[in-house]
C-alpha cells in the first residue's frame, strides 16, 4: 500500500485510504479464501497501511505471529492507534526480509510501487519456509478510465512541466512473466485477474478513492493551492469518463491481478 517512494516523497493519508475500506478489502477477502496454510511460521502483510488488513490475517490465522509492514509513519500511526496490541515494523518492502523464514507473505495492492519485480519476486520466494505461500494483489491499471484521466491531466499545462519528475509505479508485469519468476522456487502457481465495478456515491468519490491512491506521489508535491487546482482539473477529466448510473451513483472499475505461489519442499522447483 504504501511502500518507501522511489524518487520522491509519497504522503500517505490513512483516512482518505480507509474511506472506502470495504471496496478496498474485497480483493482481499476474494484472495484470503483461496489460502490454506500448511507450513510453520510467521505472517507478514506487506505494504500493511492502516492495519485493517493485518487484522483480517489475524483472525483467519489466530494461532500464528502476524506482523505488518510499512514504510509510511501515518499509515503505521493510524495502524498502531487502531489495533495497538498487533504486531507493526518499519521498513522498505523493496529491502525488507523477515528475521527468519515465513510461512505467509501478503501483499495487498502493494507490491505494484516496489521496483524490479525480476528481482524483488524470486527474493519473496526465498524468504519463505519450504511450503510457503507468497500471496498479492495489484491493481492492474494500463486500460483504467481514472489512470487514462490522470494522464489526460499530466499533458495539461501547468502539470506538464510541474509534476514531470514525479516518479509513480509501473503497470504489473504480465501473468506470463510472473509465472516464469515463481515456477522455478514454486510447487504450486496460481494467476488470475478480477474486473471489479464498485458502485460509488457520485463522482466526488471517485475523485475521493483516486486522491487516497493513484493520485499520491502527485498530491504529495503540491502546495494546497496546487492541489486544490489539480483535483479540479482531474475531476473535470473524470466527469466525461465516469457517467451516472439510472440511480445516480457511479461504477468505479478496477482490474487487479492475482497471484499466489506456495515454495517448493526443496526450495526449487524440479
Amino acid at each position: 500500500m504504501s511502500p518507501a517512494a522511489a524518487g520522491n516523497p509519497r504522503v500517505w493519508d490513512p483516512s482518505a485510504y480507509l474511506a472506502f475500506a470495504a471496496f478496498r478489502a474485497r480483493p482481499v477477502e476474494d484472495l484470503l479464501h483461496r489460502l490454506t496454510l500448511d507450513a510453520p511460521g510467521s505472517v507478514y502483510d506487506l505494504g500493511c497501511g492502516a492495519g485493517n488488513i493485518t487484522a483480517m490475517l489475524a483472525a483467519k490465522w489466530p494461532g500464528r505471529a502476524v506482523t505488518g509492514l510499512d514504510s509510511s509513519p501515518a499509515m503505521l500511526a493510524a495502524a498502531q492507534k487502531r489495533f495497538p496490541d498487533m504486531r507493526w515494523e518499519s521498513g522498505d518492502i523493496a529491502a525488507w526480509a523477515p528475521p527468519a523464514p515465513a510461512a505467509l507473505l501478503f501483499s495487498n495492492a502493494a507490491l505494484h510501487w516496489v521496483p524490479d519485480h525480476a528481482g524483488l519476486v524470486p527474493r519473496l520466494m526465498g524468504a519463505l519456509v519450504p511450503g510457503g505461500i507468497l500471496a498479492a494483489q495489484m491493481p492492474n491499471t494500463a486500460d483504467a478510465p481514472y489512470r487514462a484521466c490522470l494522464d489526460q491531466v499530466l499533458k495539461r499545462d501547468p502539470w506538464r512541466g510541474r509534476l514531470a519528475d514525479v516518479a509513480t509505479h509501473p503497470d504489473p508485469l504480465r501473468a506470463g512473466d510472473y509465472y516464469d519468476l515463481l515456477k522455478p522456487h514454486a510447487a504450486e502457481v496460481d494467476i488470475w485477474e478480477t474486473h471489479y465495478a464498485h458502485p460509488l456515491e457520485n463522482l466526488d468519490a471517485v475523485v475521493a478513492w483516486v486522491s487516497g491512491a493513484a493520485l499520491v506521489p502527485y498530491l504529495s508535491v503540491l502546495t494546497e493551492t496546487e492541489k486544490q487546482r489539480f483535483l479540479g482539473d482531474y475531476r473535470d477529466a473524470a466527469a466525461r469518463a465516469y457517467r451516472p448510473q439510472a440511480d445516480g451513483r457511479v461504477l468505479f472499475t478496477m482490474r487487479r491481478l492475482f497471484l499466489t505461489a506456495k515454495r517448493c519442499r526443496g526450495g526449487t522447483a524440479r
